[in-house]
């Protein structure tokens, strides 16, 4: 799977974020074709939303697909995560969660729009809930890795704080 990472993404994240989109994508049998995940913060979302949904706010994960419906087009789902991490530090405190359980969440939800998944209807709200946890479930080894990878400065951004669910 070619998986490109953009925006504040640490490298060590690039490993478990790929078994994350896999396993949301295996659900629905479906690999993954050319994802870009860009992490950044409110400012773009709100701008991103606004552009191509016409709300003018931000959200905490934004999902373009390649294919032009939003439904893959054969076994691959291809697309852009875009996730604001201001909205992933804010909801991992409301939700009383680490932000790398949070990020793993969003990068799940995210690939299950991909694959063509939606939550307007009641129907579909259960049946991508019911994938979320599912892949959740399964991602332990992915979320402490992403908690230690959120935790460490990243790279050339020393004056950068961590990700964190709490202030200290």
């Amino acid at each position: 799977m070619p998986l490109t990472l953009d925006g504040d993404v640490r490298a060590a994240a690039r490993a478990p974020l790929a078994a994350l989109v896999r396993a949301a994508l295996a659900l629905e049998d479906l690999r993954p074709g050319d994802i870009t995940i860009r992490l950044t913060h409110d400012a773009e979302l709100r701008e991103l939303n606004r552009r191509w949904r016409g709300i003018d706010r931000a959200t905490d994960v934004l999902s373009f697909s390649y294919d032009g419906d939003g439904r893959p087009a054969g076994r691959t789902a291809s697309g852009d995560l875009v996730i604001s991490l201001d909205r992933l530090a804010e909801q991992a405190r409301r939700f009383r969660v680490s932000p790398g359980r949070e990020l793993a969440r969003l990068v799940i939800h995210g690939a299950l729009h991909l694959a063509g998944l939606d939550h307007h209807r009641a129907a579909e709200r259960t049946h991508m809930r019911s994938r979320e946890e599912r892949a959740l479930r399964g991602a332990r080894t992915a979320i402490a890795a992403l908690d230690r990878a959120l935790a460490a400065p990243a790279p050339g951004r020393r004056g950068r704080p961590p990700v964190r669910a709490a202030r200290s």
